[in-house]
């Protein structure tokens, strides 16, 4: 006797197009393909935001693989889990019926899984004559194997841009901190140069950092800042150039700790995107009690 797969919900749940698009994927999987569940479940959890749910949707659906009790999604095997709401919502850490109900359809409404809901919309397995499962009825997770290929690029891209944003605060920090030190190595050594310019130069490059950047924004401050440490970077070559300096006299010296009181306060402000130390201290009070003035 030919079964027939249901397609539409129990109740009054509404049928879409969108639920049948993810039907029609559902059955689309190659029977030889096989999709670890939790890698798949990883890279879904990464690439959340294009797929359109939430981290209580994502708990839902870590709770409804559990409920497979192989590894391994196939293409030829049956998908479909029937765990009771009770059963789910323990599994989902007590989430109540109502919200577990809503994050359900959430998933549904994200093509990630599909109902197959049975007759009087309690969810079951048929058992044959032999005791071997032959018809279940609850929630379909083959779309995790139809659309593996498509949701592991969608966590690629979103690893991509990560990867991108955090390169680009790495390059803030290191100009940051290489133009504030060459600016105090400039000042303390009497470099011709217009200092206070460029420290204000400097700080309104990083004044001007969004507190939440996009990628391009912070990719042009890394470039701003890049090229203003190789201008600061240039007008130290030039003098030690044109001044004959010899490093082996230069390390021979002993270090001498700056006590210009007029050197910029905060040469390295610490930027709304990143909090990074400052590259000059404060200066210490000294011992008799009096603090030393400085100009911003």
């Amino acid at each position: 006797m030919q079964t027939h797969v249901p397609t539409t919900p129990f109740g009054r749940r509404s049928l879409t197009l969108a639920h049948v698009a993810s039907q029609i994927v559902a059955t689309s999987r190659p029977p030889e393909k096989v999709v670890h569940k939790w890698r798949i479940y990883q890279a879904i959890c990464l690439a959340r935001p294009k797929l359109g749910v939430s981290e209580r949707s994502l708990s839902v659906l870590n709770a409804l693989l559990t409920f497979h009790p192989q590894t391994a999604l196939t293409g030829e095997d049956d998908l479909i889990v029937f765990p009771s709401n009770v059963q789910l919502s323990l599994r989902a850490h007590g989430m109540p019926i109502s919200t577990l109900k809503r994050h359900l359809a959430a998933l549904v409404d994200a093509g990630l899984i599909v109902r197959r809901d049975s007759p009087n919309g309690k969810r079951y397995v048929r058992k044959g004559w032999e005791g071997e499962s032959d018809r279940a009825f609850g929630f379909d997770i083959s779309p995790l194997v139809a659309r593996s290929e498509e949701i592991e690029g969608l966590a690629e891209e979103i690893a991509a841009g990560i990867r991108a944003v955090k390169l680009a605060r790495e390059r803030i920090t290191l100009c940051r901190r290489d133009i504030a030190k060459m600016i105090a190595t400039g000042i303390e050594e009497g470099v011709p140069a217009d200092w206070p310019g460029i420290h204000v130069g400097f700080r309104a490059i990083v004044d001007g950092i969004p507190r939440s950047p996009t990628l391009e924004q912070l990719q042009e401050a890394a470039d701003t800042l890049s090229q203003l440490a190789d201008d600061v970077l240039g007008l130290l070559k030039s003098h030690v150039k044109t001044s004959n300096l010899d490093p082996n006299e230069a390390h021979s010296e002993p270090h001498k700790q700056s006590s210009n009181p007029n050197l910029f306060i905060d040469l390295e402000p610490a930027s709304r995107e990143g909090g990074t130390a400052r590259a000059v201290p404060d200066q210490q009070t000294p011992r008799g009690g009096e603090g030393r003035g400085a100009i911003p």
